[in-house]
């Protein structure tokens, strides 16, 4: 199709794939099918064993090879070596983006020269329809379509960054991230302190292809999402209202601690069982909003069992949170030891 919108600045694609061959043909399909036509399509292969290099260069992009897995931070800032784009946009090989998703990209940019980044979120319709993709997708649509606009990190499964902001920022930390974690959050959190303004645009969606399962979605939410995050949080960040660090989340994380500690003596005194009810009562009407999306969306049933895994999901946020400031916060103030170079984020 045409470019036929008043948008100016010109787009990078950066896509990183490792053994992606089942989904990044659709998200080049649709990448080629935007409205709006990038200047360049990168796909950096980190050292897949599949056919992901040979699809994506049938499908007109440009392939660069790593000779060893650096993961997404590395393999970002190899293509961003190469591109020519004033505007780099990140897209993850499992996301799909819609007609006029990098249309809208431009736009922002054209409209606000002071703008350095940009993010959006998933769309409402996961592709996966087994219980944990649905929800793990749709909470994070939830979440970002309810937070603050004016933003206070990055994602970069949907972000962009002015190529000369992203270069002076440094890129992604590869170093301290090889393997996929926190590294988008990390930078915007760089880029919000040398004072650039991140913007969280909820009009900009695609569809995420990823399908989660129990072991992954635990292995990836504890140790590359809750403890890196929270550790950067102790270390640099600091507590903000914003995202998955508002009030209400930190409230319902201390009331999932309360309640659990009540458990075991319930059994002791029944009537405890009052105030261990009346903790889940709380965790309700503090994600109201959440579970009546849930509801809305998905039924009842539903969002039952999404009440569960929130419940789960403030249970091993909090305690990562609680294992890092312990650490990395209260350790060094005690003289239980001083901060090292290597514990730093």
């Amino acid at each position: 199709m045409e470019n036929n919108t008043p948008a100016n600045t010109s787009l990078s694609v950066i896509i990183p794939v490792y053994n992606g061959a089942g989904m990044i043909e659709r998200c080049l399909e649709a990448l080629k099918g935007s409205e709006f036509r990038p200047l360049e399509i990168i796909v950096v292969d980190d050292c897949s064993t599949d056919e992901s290099a040979a699809i994506a260069r049938e499908h007109g992009a440009k392939v660069l090879t790593t000779t060893r897995n650096m993961g997404p931070a590395g393999a970002r800032n190899l293509a961003a070596e190469h591109a020519t784009g004033e505007v780099l946009v990140f897209v993850d090989a499992d996301v799909v983006v819609e007609n006029d998703t990098l249309r809208k990209i431009a736009a922002r940019f054209d409209e606000d020269p002071r703008l350095a980044a940009l993010f959006g979120s998933y769309d409402d319709s996961p592709e996966e329809k087994n219980f944990l993709s649905q929800f793990k997708n749709l909470q994070h649509h939830y979440v970002h379509q309810t937070s603050n606009p004016e933003a206070s990190t990055f994602w970069a499964g949907l972000g962009a960054v002015r190529r000369g902001i992203y270069r002076e920022a440094g890129g992604f930390d590869c170093t301290k991230f090889e393997v996929p974690s926190i590294e988008d959050i990390e930078l915007g959190v760089r880029l919000r302190s040398a004072g650039y303004r991140i913007l969280l645009d909820p009009g900009i969606t695609a569809k995420h292809l990823k399908k989660w399962k129990f072991v992954n979605l635990v292995k990836t939410e504890v140790f590359s999402r809750a403890i890196p995050w929270s550790k950067l949080i102790v270390t640099k960040q600091g507590l903000i209202n914003d995202m998955n660090l508002k009030t209400s989340d930190r409230l319902s994380a201390g009331l999932v601690a309360l309640s659990l500690l009540l458990i075991p003596f319930s059994v002791l005194e029944p009537l405890l069982l009052i105030p261990f009810a009346a903790c889940l009562i709380a965790i309700a009407f503090l994600n109201r909003g959440f579970l009546g999306f849930f509801l809305r969306k998905k039924g009842l049933l539903f969002a039952v069992g999404a009440f569960a895994w929130q419940y789960f999901y403030f249970f091993y946020s909090g305690a990562a949170f609680g294992y890092c400031w312990v650490r990395y916060g209260l350790a060094p103030s005690r003289r239980f030891g001083r901060k090292t170079e290597s514990e730093s984020i």
